[in-house]
């Protein structure tokens, strides 16, 4: 998807750092051809501000995505992926796990996830960062408590896996 929507904005980098945002942040256009979060309005300046563009070039974005019926397609559909604990989890008591692997690794949720698993901790939350919007991906896991310091050296087992950091 990524390398469509940079094809598509390819000679307009202003109109791809909006795009990157609203992708980022599940952000959509609306009926009324606004940009929003959910059901909360978000204006063009904001947007403008946020990516470092002139507001007019978040506009211009829009006007361009709407004209092309798979972009429209993509960009009203986009919904945010809710509230990430990563910040918050030590407040509850929750550990977070951050695994790097290799971008084009297979199987590394499944064989992670596993590995936490066996070690008898729940997980309430998974992100994957996409490696075609972010050029080094994280896999962040939040679990139900702190994981055993031993299951970061079975996690560096996992032949894909780079790094693994624990807080």
């Amino acid at each position: 998807m990524w390398k469509e929507i940079t094809s598509f904005f390819g000679c307009a980098p202003a109109k791809l750092k909006v795009a990157r945002l609203m992708v980022e942040l599940g952000f959509r256009i609306d009926d009324d051809l606004k940009i929003a979060c959910g059901e909360v309005e978000i204006t063009d300046s904001s947007i403008a501000r946020a990516a470092k563009v002139d507001r007019r070039v978040v506009r211009e974005t829009v006007d361009d995505i709407l004209r092309d019926p798979k972009m429209k397609r993509v960009f009203t559909g986009l919904k945010p992926a809710g509230s990430f604990l990563k910040d918050v989890a030590p407040t509850f008591g929750f550990g977070v796990v951050e695994i790097r692997a290799r971008p084009d690794a297979v199987g590394v949720i499944s064989k992670t996830t596993e590995i936490i698993a066996k070690a008898n901790v729940g997980i309430r939350q998974i992100l994957a960062e996409d490696p075609d919007v972010n050029p080094d991906p994280k896999l962040l896991i939040i679990t139900e408590r702190q994981v055993p310091g031993e299951v970061v050296s079975e996690l560096l087992k996992v032949p894909t896996v780079t790094k693994v950091s624990l807080s």
